[in-house]
């Protein structure tokens, strides 16, 4: 057995101070309110005292760190599933830009294969992917890149079933409909989590419905929705915010747009970028005050330059980025993801917004796992999985543990 002791223990409810985790191969099989004695036995990790030890850090929204970019060449969500535990990220969604069908049909085929079986050591695990798909309000689209966006209008037949696709295996000059896109979708149906869409677009509903009714995730974002449209959304099964306040109309007192029917819905939870750019700290405190940690997710919304200094360049779905004070933008100044990384995400969330290390870890890990369905993983507790990251008392990843194993720095 393996028994971690020194730092504070962040559980779901409270802090233990001087307390042990033990590990029994790749599960937790206790936590004690006091140290374990050495018996010579067992292996004994001694941690430092000012650290935290937190659930493995679960990112929902990350395109990228460490100049992987999910569009990359083959083997960039290997590479990315490789970089991600030195930021205490233990699992992840990794997460598209709207592209067209070959490229889509790459990245989700690279997904499978690294999902069929268990993670490399030293990797995180791939969960599902993000699909920031290719059904965004062009208005609202940010860095999204216009010419891959389309709607879902003809894409269902009567009964609600999705009609033929003009092409087998849509090229990538751009000569691709909306249903050539969702047959990609439809192949790689395992593959595919989380699907943001505009519901506003015309289809956009029926795009709801079909994608609820294979089982996937259905994001609200990148979208000018009304309120009333929102709804309608939500009622037809989406239950997950993309970047909330990001791309979307600021909410309003007399239309609150989307942004306030996701506030105002306990049904729906929402995504927020904690990279300290992309939202006003008081934002983050009012959206945590409204929903509560249990339906607020903090993502990185990371790029390829995710993790490095101003100056560094990388692409986000095939376009150029640059990091530029502490931000990733494109040449032309607009926010592209982020240069953000999850630790730096939970260290934004404590030190600048002020949440509690049980609160931040509730936004990092433990709503994520929940909302994703993973019963195993965000908690730290008897029979959860030893996935598991040492914060240093400035709440820099400093040591990552996924499955019992060392990831980061490696055994």
């Amino acid at each position: 057995m393996r028994i971690l002791t020194g730092a504070t223990i962040v559980l779901p409810d409270r802090l233990v101070s001087g307390g042990s985790v033990v590990i029994d191969g790749e599960r937790i099989v206790e936590v004690r309110e006091q140290p374990v004695p050495r018996d010579g036995v067992h292996e004994h990790v001694a941690l430092p005292s000012g650290g935290w030890i937190v659930p493995g850090l679960i990112d929902v929204h990350v395109h990228g760190a460490g100049g992987f970019d999910t569009l990359g060449p083959p083997g960039s969500v290997a590479g990315l599933a490789a970089r991600l535990p030195r930021h205490g990220v233990t699992a992840f969604c990794p997460t598209t830009v709207a592209c067209p069908p070959g490229p889509l049909e790459q990245f989700l085929t690279e997904v499978a294969a690294l999902r069929a079986g268990p993670p490399s050591p030293g990797s995180a695990r791939v969960l599902p992917a993000h699909l920031e798909s290719n059904f965004l309000a062009p208005a609202f689209r940010g860095a999204q890149p216009a010419a891959c966006l389309r709607t879902a209008a003809g894409c269902f037949t009567a009964a609600g079933g999705l009609r033929t696709a003009r092409f087998p295996m849509a090229d990538r000059a751009g000569d691709f409909d909306g249903v050539d896109v969702l047959h990609v979708v439809d192949r790689w149906r395992p593959a595919v989590g989380i699907v943001t869409l505009a519901p506003e677009l015309e289809g956009g509903l029926a795009l709801v419905a079909w994608l609820v009714s294979r089982g996937h995730r259905v994001a609200l974002g990148h979208s000018g929705a009304l309120f009333d449209e929102a709804r309608a959304a939500i009622g037809a099964g989406a239950r997950h915010a993309t970047h909330l306040f990001n791309r979307m109309p600021p909410l309003g007192h007399r239309e609150p747009g989307l942004a306030g029917a996701v506030l105002a819905d306990e049904a729906v939870a929402a995504e927020v970028i904690g990279d300290g750019v992309h939202l006003h700290p008081a934002a983050i405190r009012l959206t945590v005050a409204a929903k509560g940690t249990a339906r607020v997710m903090a993502v990185s919304d990371g790029t390829a330059v995710a993790g490095r200094p101003d100056g560094a360049r990388g692409q986000l779905g095939g376009e150029p980025i640059t990091v530029a004070g502490g931000a990733a933008r494109l040449d032309d100044g607009t926010l592209a993801g982020s240069a953000a990384t999850l630790d730096r995400v939970f260290r934004t969330l404590v030190q600048a917004v002020g949440l509690t290390p049980v609160e931040a870890a509730a936004l990092c890990a433990t709503t994520p796992a929940r909302e994703l369905g993973l019963r195993d993983q965000g908690e730290i507790g008897p029979g959860r999985l030893a996935d598991l990251v040492l914060l240093d008392a400035d709440f820099r990843a400093r040591w990552t543990w996924i499955g019992g194993a060392p990831a980061w720095p490696g055994a």
